[in-house]
């Protein structure tokens, strides 16, 4: 049986929380608990580790610790289940992005190209939207906007007209007949590269991903206390632009506001780490889900 989720960057993300043993922090990531395992090891009786994941399946690994609290819920919300749980300020805050190896390994989860399975890609089963749904009864130009957008692929138009005239002979379920429908248009020597890209768009959309990343961020900064640290892990570009905005500006758009009678930024967030971080060589080889991995940590100033 393979492991749940190894996680990526371990060490220095933890380390970049700069832990404090009576502090309250967050795992807006939990999935196999890793992060989360490794946190508590730092915090003593005082402690408190909130670790959110809307994913059920993640449950089956929260350790047995008074000190933990599981949120089965999208990070979104994070700032309404800290306040049900009677804190308003943290003292940390980590967030693993991207889809867990355990996800990508569930056959029936349909976010994998690599098995023939419906079509669902929902990180919470609760929710309603399945990539299924949105091949088969989204209009082309809603389409066409996920695929550019969320998968940035460049014959988008082709990709669409294919899918959009295999669904009106037959529906679009399963992987397999997915593949079908569009094998004409994947670039030959490039195949999984081009349909990552196309999964990619699809799991966003069905998730709201890039949605909930701003309203998290947006909610991190209200919550987190002076001084306090935030650390991310992007793995591709569309929300490592989002968090890189963010963390510079206080915007996902990278706009910044200045303030008029002085000319400084108006922005409580200060870059830990100038140069972002990635994986060394080693952990690469161990984790090829790594390789894309990019580490941010920012400090609240005020």
């Amino acid at each position: 049986m393979s492991e749940y989720h190894i996680p990526v960057l371990l060490n220095e993300s933890v380390d970049g929380l700069n832990l404090q043993p009576g502090g309250v922090y967050l795992d807006l990531t939990f999935g196999g608990g890793g992060h989360s395992k490794e946190i508590l090891k730092c915090l003593d009786t005082e402690g408190c580790l909130l670790g959110f994941d809307q994913d059920e399946d993640a449950s089956v690994n929260v350790p047995d610790d008074d000190r933990f609290i599981f949120v089965n819920h999208n990070f979104r919300y994070l700032r309404n289940f800290l306040r049900y749980y009677g804190y308003e300020e943290v003292d940390g805050i980590l967030a693993d992005l991207g889809v867990s190896s355990h996800e990508f390994d569930e056959a029936e989860r349909g976010f994998s190209f690599r098995f023939d399975a419906e079509l669902d890609m929902r990180m919470n089963r609760r929710s309603k939207l399945t990539a299924t749904e949105v091949l088969n009864n989204y209009t082309a130009e809603q389409l066409m906007f996920i695929f550019k957008n969320y998968g940035e692929i460049e014959n988008t138009k082709r990709l669409v007209d294919m899918v959009v005239k295999a669904r009106s002979i037959q529906e679009l379920h399963t992987s397999e007949e997915f593949y079908r429908a569009i094998v004409p248009c994947i670039p030959k020597m490039r195949e999984k590269k081009y349909l990552a890209k196309v999964y990619q768009a699809l799991r966003i959309e069905v998730n709201g991903e890039l949605d909930a990343l701003e309203d998290m961020m947006e909610q991190a900064m209200e919550v987190l206390k002076p001084g306090g640290r935030f650390v991310i892990i992007t793995y591709h570009s569309l929300e490592d632009r989002i968090v890189k905005n963010f963390l510079k500006s206080g915007n996902a758009e990278g706009r910044v506001d200045k303030d008029v009678l002085f000319g400084y930024i108006n922005h409580n967030l200060e870059l830990v780490n100038r140069k972002v971080i990635v994986p060394t060589e080693e952990e690469v080889a161990r984790n090829p889900r790594a390789r894309s991995a990019k580490l941010r940590i920012a400090k609240k100033m005020s």
